[in-house]
């Protein structure tokens, strides 16, 4: 990353990894968890439209393991010493799928888009100023403040490069381009058949040819968490991540034709957690909440949830961040202590055991096993949960639109950053009706607030470390969430397939680089 004490500095970019030689030809399947419900992440941050978006549509950088940007749509950038002016070099020579050229007028539209309608995009590009253009392949962002995540939110799932000239003037988020896109990524858009599949073709005129290496790419939606497993021991799915029940792990691992992988990918920042509605007249008192805290056993929650896999975290920020403050730790699990608080905040067992009743939600991308667990754990506690499984699309507006819950099991990832993954939705500013992944508990917070806002500018990492760690005592001490942390991503993938897990963020890379070895 660009050093910004330097009066001006151009940062040098990291190279992608070398790779085999690669194959040429053949189609990967690959299943999905949850159909997406729109496929470009230009106004969601949604599961599903992050993964299969970046085939189509890029962004200016890919990333490597250790989030430093690698050359996409730009080639190089510079920062000034003041954090405060950003200019991107773009690559020359880049076509739309439609013929049109790739130019600087497309990323300045892409990032005022984004700064728009993209939920966290209102944040990545709050401090953006001005956007100029002096030619056709040059970027110039003025910011009013530092902005020191910026740089690495500039890949194709968080970010995604749009074409001006088929958006301007027309309705973003309506536009049917956002479900059959033009972009300038290594495969061309050719159908979604809805409850089945999406299919995407080789683009012959890339900018970085010989790639990609495959012809086609099919997108499978398989809803049954067994019949995805049996296709990918069959060998009719060649990809697959987070698909298989836990429980089938062991044998997976014996299997000849896939391999079993378990890692972490910084540029995801894989997060889980339980999120109360502080509007919901319970759990607006915070005795209640900690009685919920109390009543929750986290230990066993991994042990037969996770099958002990996984990276617990109490605190919002996820232990594989450099901002995790390990020293917090989760309110014991106490049913005894838990029981105490709700009698005394004034909700005794009735004469059936029960307390009260609430709504409980969860996303589909966890499992319902864990929303069973926890079920369970209030009903210990006498507090009956109506537990609603929903699909995916109906979950977002139950959730953030209409507020119908009181509790729900979240799978917001902390990405990259904590300004973008965290404050998203502990920032009291970012609670919006209708706006997906933002603050579902309607947190409000003077302290965490400012200091939120005092991190997303503080140039300096360890001021800037120790900001995010007050932070993380405030929203402990106050409890509107649960945090479980960074749950099990397991990923199965054919033995002769490669390219995959080459960059930050896994199987949301755009597979230019994926290949099948040919013995």
């Amino acid at each position: 990353m660009a050093c910004l004490g330097a009066a001006s500095s151009t940062a040098a970019l990291a190279q992608a990894p070398a790779a085999l030689a690669p194959a040429q030809g053949g189609t990967l399947n690959w299943v999905i968890t949850v159909e997406p419900s729109v496929f470009l992440p230009l106004t969601t941050t949604a599961g599903g439209s992050t993964e299969v978006g970046p085939k189509v549509v890029e962004g200016l950088f890919n990333y490597d393991q250790k989030l430093q940007p690698i050359p996409a749509l730009a080639t190089a950038y510079k920062v000034s010493g003041d954090g405060l002016v950003y200019t991107f070099t773009l690559r020359k020579g880049v076509k739309w799928h439609d013929g049109q050229d790739f130019t600087a007028a497309d990323v300045a539209f892409s990032i005022r888009t984004l700064k728009e309608v993209h939920p966290r995009g209102r944040v990545t590009f709050a401090n953006v100023k001005n956007i100029d253009t002096p030619d056709p392949y040059t970027v110039v962002l003025t910011l009013e403040k530092p902005a020191p995540y910026l740089l690495t939110a500039l890949d194709g799932e968080e970010s995604p490069i749009i074409p001006k000239h088929l958006y301007e003037g027309k309705d973003v988020v309506s536009n049917p381009l956002n479900n059959a896109p033009i972009g300038t990524g290594p495969f061309i858009f050719k159908e979604w058949v809805r409850g089945s599949h999406i299919t995407l073709v080789r683009n012959p005129n890339y900018w970085d040819k010989p790639k990609p290496y495959l012809d086609t790419l099919v997108v499978r939606f398989i809803p049954d968490a067994a019949a995805r497993a049996a296709a990918l021991e069959s060998g009719e799915i060649q990809l697959g991540d987070k698909v298989i029940p836990l429980s089938d792990v062991e044998r997976f691992r014996t299997l000849p034709n896939v391999s079993v992988n378990f890692r972490s990918w910084p540029y995801i920042g894989d997060h889980m957690q339980i999120y109360f509605n502080l509007d919901s007249p319970y759990l607006k008192k915070k005795e209640v909440r900690q009685a919920v805290a109390q009543a929750f056993n986290f230990d066993a929650f991994q042990k037969t949830i996770w099958y002990g896999h996984g990276v617990g975290s109490a605190t919002p920020i996820g232990a594989a961040s450099p901002f995790h403050d390990p020293g917090i730790k989760r309110y014991p699990y106490d049913v005894k202590a838990a029981e105490a608080l709700l009698d005394a905040a004034g909700y005794p067992k009735g004469a059936d055991g029960r307390r009260f009743s609430i709504k409980l939600l969860y996303n589909p991308f966890q499992e319902k096993r864990a929303a069973d667990f926890f079920k369970q754990a209030l009903a210990r506690v006498g507090i009956d949960a109506d537990l609603q499984s929903l699909d995916f699309a109906t979950y977002v507006n139950r959730v953030y639109t209409d507020r119908a819950f009181d509790i729900t099991l979240e799978n917001l990832t902390n990405v990259f950053d904590p300004t973008i993954g965290v404050q998203r939705v502990f920032w009291s500013k970012n609670y919006k009706i209708g706006l997906p992944f933002s603050n579902a508990p309607h947190y409000v917070s003077a302290e965490a607030d400012r200091l939120l806002e005092a991190a997303a500018v503080e140039s300096n990492a360890e001021k800037r470390k120790a900001l995010f760690f007050k932070f993380q005592q405030v929203v402990h001490d106050d409890i509107p969430s649960i945090e479980l942390g960074e749950g099990p991503r397991v990923i199965i993938a054919a033995k002769n397939l490669h390219g995959w897990d080459r960059y930050a963020g896994g199987v949301r890379a755009s597979f230019a680089d994926v290949y099948f070895s040919k013995s």
